[in-house]
């Protein structure tokens, strides 16, 4: 709200020692209500953060562990991670991938910083996370491999079968027929030694073809 850019700066709330009244215009401590009017300054108010906010329907709450308040949808439906640092929906609780601080880093599609992100956010099999909304527009895109680690983000066996059908009817050209390729999976990191196949290279170990071709390994003398 300030006409001149150069007064324009970023406030650390937690360092805010006093507060002006908008109602009375008095100078005091940060504090929920007013120390000479007594007006509510916000029906939400968390005295760590120095954060006033009206709107209590977001269920919005401090945790201790993020050290934040910007969580909204009420404490009892999230707990922390410790090792993924951040706090999920207690539907994830013992039932995801935990990476470490994996929501202390970007977006790997929108480049926004996720931990203090007001979008919603989601845990993908691998642990890794991002904005729903750019999982979704990913989804729609034809991607199923998490941008980060490569690992599928859905259940593909289905895609796998159709594949599997796919290669059973094409038949290589006979230089290729009997080709071995080398190759790493980027779902289970197995590495095997597979024939090659123009649609693709099935991994052995648990049957995906979400696979890259790699050199073949050296050998000890």
């Amino acid at each position: 709200m300030l006409r001149n850019p150069f007064d324009r700066h970023d406030l650390v709330r937690q360092d805010v020692k006093q507060v002006i009244c908008s109602v009375c215009d008095t100078e005091q401590p940060v504090a929920k209500l007013c120390s000479n009017c007594g007006v509510n300054m916000g029906e939400y108010f968390c005295e760590i953060c120095k954060f006033f906010d009206d709107d209590t329907e977001k269920g919005q709450f401090h945790c201790h562990d993020c050290g934040i308040c910007s969580r909204v949808g009420g404490r009892e439906n999230f707990f922390h991670c410790k090792k993924c640092g951040s706090c999920y929906s207690i539907a994830l609780r013992d039932n995801h991938s935990c990476v470490e601080n994996s929501m202390r880093h970007h977006c790997p599609i929108c480049y926004e910083y996720l931990f203090d992100s007001l979008k919603d956010t989601t845990v993908m099999k691998c642990g890794h996370t991002m904005h729903c909304e750019c999982y979704h527009e990913m989804i729609k895109r034809d991607k199923y491999c998490c941008p980060i680690c490569s690992k599928s983000v859905i259940d593909m066996s289905r895609i796998w079968k159709r594949i599997d059908e796919e290669i059973e009817a094409t038949v290589m050209p006979e230089d290729y027929r009997y080709k071995k390729v080398w190759i790493l999976c980027n779902d289970c990191n197995d590495t095997t030694e597979v024939y090659f196949h123009i649609i693709g290279q099935k991994c052995s170990h648990c049957k995906s073809y979400n696979t890259r071709t790699i050199a073949p390994p050296v050998l000890p003398q």
